[in-house]
């Protein structure tokens, strides 16, 4: 037997087969076991998040989070979750701090630290230049009695029983429990700053996130571009505006830009049936519907979707809160809106009459 044969024989007889269900088997147990980590941080709580969460919250520069090797890709994700819940934040790669990238960090900074084992060289190298800057440390580690744990200002404790690995060596447990943490104190920090919609959608813009949040305010019509009348206008130039600003309606005005009612091409064709002849000695007030659907420019675009829908409309008439017109969204412009919206039953209740 050549030497090669008795290798792969040797190599077959060290890896045993896997099969797909020891593969399924071996999903649970990681998962429970990483269940099981974050379970163990819910009972560990204590006043040190609370204490964490109130420095993070009073911070008048940025929010510097840092971490080595698994630690730092976390890290990553967590300085990312704040930044996108109204805490401004940025990595720090504790080995480029020490090369220059040091000067990242100033006065009115807050550090969150991650390293399991509070050892991490390239942290504790940080600490002098941290110390020296009076800037307070909040820490994510294993070890109570590691150099980091003693050197912060807050302590979190991230401790698990065990690694999900089969070898108890590749960080995995450890590394979700830092995640799972980091992201209850960005969620903790967003409510405690009053966070809100609105305030989620100044700083997701792009991407689907940014399309189901955008406003009405976003997308509406304003100025000349939105069909108006007024209660006396003739029938004949009611006609002519419908027409030449291509909505398929017109809002009626009264003074001080009150929507009064509207008029729609349903209701025009409807109204001109009864008319008669006469119809072109009439004015707005006499077709108009006092009856309609309205929004006001700070409601979300996803609402005014599943208003237009339900009410089986294609325009909306926009309103500030005294009830005076000051634009008009269509359908169409919420085309990017009109998928996977769920439905709200809430716009199925009655209609506000224009004006009140």
């Amino acid at each position: 037997m050549t030497s090669d044969k008795k290798k792969k024989r040797a190599s077959a007889r060290r890896s045993p087969r896997v099969t797909r269900r020891s593969s399924l088997n071996t999903a649970r147990k990681v998962l429970r076991t990483e269940a099981d980590a974050i379970a163990t941080l819910i009972g560990r709580l204590d006043t040190s998040f609370e204490r964490a969460v109130e420095l993070l919250a009073t911070t008048t520069g940025r929010v510097v989070v840092t971490g080595m090797g698994k630690s730092g890709l976390v890290a990553r994700k967590i300085a990312a979750t704040f930044s996108s819940t109204g805490t401004p934040a940025f990595f720090l790669h504790p080995a480029e701090a020490t090369h220059g990238d040091m000067g990242m960090l100033v006065v009115g900074d807050t550090v969150v630290a991650l390293s399991y084992s509070g050892e991490t060289d390239e942290i504790l190298r940080l600490l002098a230049r941290i110390k020296r800057l009076a800037v307070p440390v909040i820490s994510m580690t294993g070890d109570r009695n590691s150099t980091l744990a003693q050197a912060s200002d807050v302590l979190l404790d991230v401790s698990i029983e065990r690694e999900a690995c089969s070898l108890n060596l590749a960080p995995t447990a450890s590394t979700t429990a830092s995640l799972a943490l980091g992201d209850a104190l960005a969620i903790a920090l967003l409510e405690r700053k009053g966070f809100r919609e609105d305030d989620f959608a100044e700083l997701h813009p792009g991407g689907e996130l940014g399309k189901k949040i955008q406003r009405v305010e976003h997308l509406m019509h304003t100025g000349d571009a939105v069909p108006a009348v007024r209660p006396d206008t003739p029938m004949p130039r009611v006609i002519e505006e419908m027409s030449r600003k291509g909505f398929g309606m017109a809002n009626v005005v009264a003074d001080g830009r009150r929507l009064a009612g509207i008029i729609t091409d349903g209701d025009l064709r409807r109204w001109l049936q009864k008319a008669g002849k006469d119809w072109s000695r009439q004015t707005a007030r006499d077709a108009m519907s006092q009856k309609s659907t309205t929004i006001q420019a700070k409601e979300s675009a996803a609402r005014a979707v599943r208003l237009m829908e339900a009410q089986r409309i294609t325009s909306l008439p926009v309103v500030d809160g005294r009830g005076r017109l000051v634009g008009l969204l269509h359908l169409h412009d919420c085309s990017d809106l009109r998928r996977k919206i769920p439905e709200d039953r809430s716009v199925n209740g009655n209609l506000p009459e224009c004006g009140k």
